[in-house]
C-alpha cells in the first residue's frame, strides 16, 4: 500500500485506547487519505468488514476484542471554506480534538472554547455530540462528511440531517452504515461568552480575568478539567462514563424533596429533567472506590479508572454495579457514554 495507509495484522489496540486496556485487532487499517477508502475496503484482510472505526480511543472500553478489522482515518488537514462574520473551517476526522479547538481561537473564531481539552479527534465529536460546560458541539456543526461502505457513496449531511440530541446522534444509532472522514464548523468571528455554567466565572475570576476573550474561556476551562479529571496517560480512563440522566419531571421533582443538594437542569422539554449522574453516583459512595485495578476517580464520581491492569471486563463490571445501585437506591437508570466493544451494556 502507499504511504497513504497502513495495514498490521493481530495489531495490539492498549495505546490506542485511553483506558489502556489490552484489546487485539485481527487487522488494523490506517488510512490517511479518505478518498481512497473505497479502495482500502476491497482488500481481502477486510472481506469479513469492519468492526470499529478508532479515533482517539477516549470513547470506547474494550471488554473484549473487536471481532472485525479495525480502521483509523488519520488525515491532518484543516481548511478554511468560506470566511466572513461566520467562517466555515473543514477538518478531516483524524485531527486531534483540542488541537482544532486552539487552532482556531487562534485564528479569531469563537464557540468551540468551551470545549477544549476533550480528549478524542474531531470525527468522533459529531457521533457522540460531544459536549461541556454548557456547549454541545451541534450548535457548531455545518455538516458532516461521511463515507457508506455498502454503496461506496459520499454523503454531505446538513446538521438536521444528523439528528443530534443529547450526547446523541444519527452515526450512534447506525455506527456500521457511515464512516465519518470530515466535518464542516460554523465559527463566528464576535464572540458570545457562555460563562454560566459549573465555575468558568470563577475560575476567570481567580485567573484576575474581568473582560476574557474566547482564549481565556479555553484556558479557565483546561484549568478546571486538568484539576478534575485525571490525565489518561498517567491514570487510564475515557473521561465522564455516565451520562446524566434524563428523567420526567415529576420523578425529578419527587427525587429533589427528598435530596435539597441534587443538581437538576432542565432536560431538553419543559417536562423532563437532567440530573447529576455525578452527584447520584457519589451519594452511593464510589467516588474514590477500588476494585484491584479497576476502580473509580478520587476527584470525580463520574470517572472510571484503571489503576494499571484492569481489564476492560473488570471495567465494565465495576460500571454496572455502579448502575445497578443507583437504580436501587433513587429508581433512575443511568447508562454509560463510552461505546462497548466485546460485550453489550
Amino acid at each position: 500500500m502507499t504511504d497513504t495507509s497502513r495495514i498490521v495484522r493481530d495489531a495490539s489496540l492498549r495505546e490506542r485506547n485511553t483506558f489502556g486496556v489490552e484489546a487485539t485487532a485481527p487487522w488494523l487499517v490506517e488510512v490517511a487519505d479518505a478518498a481512497r477508502l473505497p479502495e482500502v475496503l476491497q482488500r481481502p484482510e477486510l472481506a469479513a468488514g469492519l468492526a470499529l472505526v478508532l479515533g482517539g480511543g477516549s470513547n470506547l472500553l474494550f471488554a473484549g476484542d473487536p471481532d472485525g478489522a479495525v480502521l483509523a482515518l488519520t488525515g491532518q488537514h484543516v481548511t478554511v471554506l468560506e470566511d466572513g462574520d461566520t467562517a466555515i473551517v473543514r477538518a478531516d476526522a483524524g485531527v486531534q480534538w483540542h488541537n482544532f479547538v486552539m487552532h482556531t481561537l487562534s485564528m479569531g473564531l469563537c464557540g468551540l472554547e468551551n470545549l477544549a481539552l476533550i480528549p478524542g479527534t474531531v470525527g468522533a465529536a459529531p457521533i457522540q455530540n460531544i459536549g461541556a460546560y454548557g456547549v454541545e458541539v451541534r450548535e457548531f456543526v455545518h455538516a458532516v462528511e461521511a463515507f457508506e461502505p455498502a454503496t461506496g457513496e459520499v454523503h454531505r449531511l446538513d446538521a438536521a440531517a444528523c439528528r443530534f440530541a443529547y450526547r446523541d446522534s444519527l452515526f450512534k444509532h447506525a455506527p456500521d452504515r457511515y464512516l465519518v472522514t470530515s466535518v464542516e464548523f460554523a465559527l463566528p468571528r464576535q464572540p458570545v461568552l457562555r460563562l454560566d455554567y459549573a465555575g468558568i466565572a470563577e475560575e476567570l475570576a481567580t485567573m484576575g480575568i474581568a473582560q476574557p476573550t474566547p482564549t481565556d474561556v479555553a484556558e479557565a476551562v483546561i484549568a478546571i478539567r486538568r484539576r478534575k479529571l485525571p490525565d489518561p496517560a498517567v491514570l487510564g480512563n475515557a473521561g465522564s462514563f455516565f451520562k446524566n440522566p434524563i428523567v420526567p419531571a415529576a420523578q425529578a421533582e419527587a427525587l429533589k424533596a427528598g435530596h435539597d443538594s441534587l443538581p437538576m437542569f432542565r432536560g431538553g422539554s419543559d417536562d423532563t429533567r437532567k440530573l447529576s449522574a455525578a452527584w447520584l453516583i457519589d451519594q452511593c459512595g464510589w467516588k474514590g472506590y477500588r476494585d484491584g485495578d479497576a476502580g473509580v476517580a478520587a476527584s470525580h464520581a463520574l470517572v472510571l479508572v484503571n489503576h494499571g491492569q484492569a481489564t476492560g471486563a473488570q471495567l465494565l463490571d465495576l460500571a454496572r454495579r455502579i448502575a445497578a445501585s443507583v437504580h436501587e437506591r433513587f429508581g433512575v437508570a443511568i447508562e454509560p457514554e463510552p461505546r462497548v466493544i466485546g460485550a453489550t451494556w
